[in-house]
């Protein structure tokens, strides 16, 4: 009788098994759990960026069961991190935290890029934007951004901005402004948010472009005021500043400063699929948006196409910019 019944137990778990040694073999969800994950991120550590590519790793790793291994690659603006994935072996374990930079600027600054964007990498998923927004010292005698464009229009290449460095994501979007409000001012290129938020609180230049990440603390401590984001709708951690479109009445200024994921091109489409569902489900969780929220981020959960949208228009958007500013890097 014992026996029979061991027998009859014998296939349905046998039948477990398989499948158990299967699913280890195939590496899980799409093929991409098991082993581990390299991360790359295109910045030091410590800042917006990097921190939501650990936060993102992390999680990751938490549902996957892998180990995620984060690669710091910064220098070039981005270029080095990118070109070492472009470059990887397409199997969905060597992935980059892209931005702007790297993507949408260099190949029209850069005619000797040792990647193409569009060729080498394909989209795996939206994950963030990190808005710019124009500022000034709190006690600044500019009260609005009408009052801004007002006397650039008066004093043409007089007035100046700083920017967190040449051809940067903060310079081309003062640039953007400038060409669609028809002014002219004076571009003062930082090497970064640090020195050049120095300089504006010092009272050395009027003005600053720079994200709201960057700027936040300084709002936050009475020593800046922000005149208007460049986003869609208003920030969480600036809900009383208004866009540059309410601000001027200027359309096309909604400037996404993406963070998203992307892969070598030729990744099997189960494995990013399987990346895209899992990165999707990590930007719903409420912990992502007070995390994001922290730093100056809003959460984007956008697919793979919505990535490769929002790709495709910063790529048209900063071409014109650069050619119309006729902007070089230094």
């Amino acid at each position: 009788m014992r026996h029979a019944r061991i027998a009859r137990l014998l296939p349905p778990l046998l039948i477990a098994i398989a499948c158990t040694a299967a699913w280890a073999q195939s590496g899980g969800v799409g093929g991409i759990s098991g082993g581990s994950v390299r991360l790359v991120i295109p910045f030091a550590p410590g800042g917006a960026q990097d921190v939501i590519g650990r936060y993102l790793g992390d999680k990751l790793a938490q549902r996957t069961g892998q180990t995620v291994v984060i690669d710091n690659k910064a220098g070039a603006g981005g270029v080095l991190a990118a070109d070492s994935v472009a470059k990887a072996v397409p199997d969905g374990r060597t992935l980059l935290l892209a931005t702007g930079g790297a993507i949408s600027i260099a190949p029209h600054l850069n005619a000797r890029l040792p990647y193409d964007p569009k060729r080498d990498f394909t989209a795996v998923a939206l994950v963030a934007d990190t808005p710019m927004t124009i500022a000034v010292r709190a006690d600044s005698p500019y009260k609005t951004l009408a009052d801004v464009l007002q006397d650039a229009k008066a004093h043409p290449g007089k007035l100046a901005y700083a920017s967190t460095g040449n051809a940067t994501i903060s310079h081309l979007t003062g640039e953007l402004l400038a060409q669609t409000a028809g002014v002219q001012w004076l571009h003062v290129p930082y090497k970064g948010a640090t020195p050049a938020l120095a300089d504006l609180l010092g009272g050395q230049v009027p003005l600053i472009v720079t994200s709201a990440a960057s700027i936040d603390p300084m709002v936050a401590s009475g020593k800046a005021r922000v005149l208007a984001t460049f986003s869609k709708a208003h920030l969480p951690n600036l809900a009383d500043r208004p866009t540059v479109s309410e601000a001027a009445g200027l359309k096309g200024l909604e400037v996404p400063v993406w963070v998203g994921v992307l892969a070598p091109a030729a990744t099997p489409v189960d494995r990013l699929q399987a990346l895209q569902t899992e990165l999707l489900a990590i930007c719903r969780l409420p912990e992502t948006q007070e995390r994001f929220r922290g730093l100056g981020a809003a959460v984007e959960c956008g697919d793979r196409a919505a990535l490769a949208r929002v790709m495709d228009e910063d790529n048209a958007r900063w071409g014109r910019v650069i050619r119309q500013g006729n902007i070089k890097t230094e």
